[in-house]
């Protein structure tokens, strides 16, 4: 399980990072740091989600 998490957590995290550092961009937010925090606030958001995808996907097999 912990392998099919980690492949999952890879394609989440870049996907929520992604959203959050154009969420930011969009908003006015254009400097390095608000940009850091937005990546970062988007790996801790996907960790939640990769759990949770993960169990449902476990729970089909």
């Amino acid at each position: 399980m912990f392998r099919l998490a980690s492949i999952l957590f890879s394609m989440i995290a870049t996907t929520c990072a992604g959203i959050f550092v154009i969420a930011a961009l969009t908003m006015g937010y254009d400097t390095l740091y608000p940009i850091l925090v937005a990546a970062a606030a988007g790996l801790v958001v996907a960790l939640p989600v990769t759990w949770v995808v993960t169990k449902k996907i476990a729970e089909q097999r």
